[in-house]
């Protein structure tokens, strides 16, 4: 689909940025990632509320990441034919009742099938979400779009999961997860509001799953993202026992830094992905590189460990958006949910399997090699970024949308 030219506006105009409907959908993925996170930050007072373990608490993060990864591809690629912002909206519907359930619910059984349901409505706007952003503005622009529906994510971890597990200290865990049933409602409302429709793919149309799988490119990004994933969980798993085994200690000081380091990344990004995507993902990865070598090498001072890892955050913090959109350049924005349904089955195996691996180095080997576990990773994601240029991270990024 090329982008024609508006007529009757100025070429400034014509190439501003539909923020409202943009902060539409980041706010939804703000909801998502609260929606998906809130319970590891109410461990104990849920465990009481329920009458279970607060292991048991945990596998409702686990059960939402399983169902969310699982449900991704196949209700994707089942609810290709309906319109986009209709299917979107079902989903933070969905989102709504499942934390409404949780809220009112003192069954474990039931809790625990809400956020079964809620990862299957997570898989689904995951991969909505940056397609639709892609289809809103021109090619030309598609980067930034993206960077601020992403920003989502880092609100959440950096702001909405602390304020969450705040509020729920002063008024109940219940409380806390009304918030997000009600946020959900609040955003559908907005996307309703400002939010563009657009139709689903018509049965003749709709390219095939396997051959948005196969399109050249698509495997690259995929694999980039696996290892940087891989790499990252390694390390960011194991953040507190690390900041232990280098005798600072003071495990939230170094995750604030590398959450406040992170918003810093997504502005940086939003502002060259447009024009330099190839340069500052690999700048990114040699960066994530260099920061593991320095923590692999000397973290044991406040200041050899809090600057490497600023530099970590700084730098997975623009990834995400640098890597979906490099993802939704080789799709084409028409079959970017198709695209990133993969890519977020993709990214959830990464952090399932990552953290699993760092939990064998953790208690094989000891902290100390935890970095040089995580660094080969994401070197190696750095050389596919090198190595994939003609196809999936080409120097010039196309100037109009693949035809659908």
């Amino acid at each position: 689909m090329s982008v024609a030219p508006t007529v009757g506006r100025t070429p400034r105009a014509a190439a501003a940025l539909p923020l409202s409907g943009l902060l539409a959908l980041s706010t939804a993925a703000f909801t998502a990632v609260l929606t998906e996170l809130l319970p590891a930050g109410l461990l104990p007072p849920m465990a009481s509320g329920l009458g279970v373990s607060e292991s048991r608490v945990g596998y409702l993060v686990t059960g939402y990441a399983v169902a969310s990864t699982l449900a991704a591809v196949p209700v994707t690629t089942a609810l290709r034919a309906l319109p986009r912002r209709a299917v979107l909206l079902a989903a933070l519907a969905g989102f709504a009742c499942c934390n409404a359930v949780t809220a009112l619910s003192s069954s474990y059984p039931l809790s625990f099938a809400a956020r079964l349901a809620a990862g299957v409505m997570g898989g689904t706007l995951w991969a909505l979400l940056v397609g639709h952003a892609a289809r809103m503005v021109p090619a030309a622009r598609r980067g930034r779009a993206i960077a601020i529906v992403l920003a989502g994510i880092t609100c959440a971890l950096s702001l909405g999961v602390p304020a969450g597990t705040a509020l729920a200290g002063a008024f109940g865990w219940r409380a806390a997860f009304a918030v997000p049933a009600v946020l959900a409602v609040v955003v559908a409302a907005w996307i309703r509001w400002r939010v563009p429709e657009f139709p689903g793919g018509a049965p003749g149309a709709r390219v095939p799953l396997r051959r948005v799988a196969t399109r050249p490119g698509i495997a690259t990004v995929l694999s980039v993202t696996l290892l940087l994933l891989l790499g990252h969980q390694v390390m960011y798993t194991y953040a507190a026992p690390f900041a232990e085994h280098t005798g600072f200690g003071r495990t939230g000081l170094v995750l604030m830094v590398f959450g406040v380091s992170t918003v810093v990344g997504i502005w940086v990004t939003g502002v060259l992905v447009d024009a330099q995507l190839r340069r500052t993902l690999l700048a990114a990865l040699v960066l994530i590189v260099s920061a593991l070598l320095a923590l692999g090498v000397a973290g044991g001072s406040p200041v050899t460990l809090l600057v490497p890892v600023a530099a970590w955050g700084a730098a997975f913090g623009g990834a995400p958006t640098l890597i979906q959109t490099a993802l939704v350049d080789v799709s084409g924005p028409a079959d970017a949910d198709v695209a990133t349904s993969l890519q977020t089955t993709v990214y959830n195996a990464g952090i399932a399997a990552g953290s699993f691996a760092g939990g064998l180095v953790l208690e094989g080997a000891g902290a100390a090699a935890l970095p040089w576990t995580a660094l080969p990773l994401v070197a190696a994601a750095a050389a596919v970024v090198a190595v994939g240029r003609r196809r999936a991270f080409p120097g010039r990024r196309p100037a109009a949308d693949r035809t659908a």
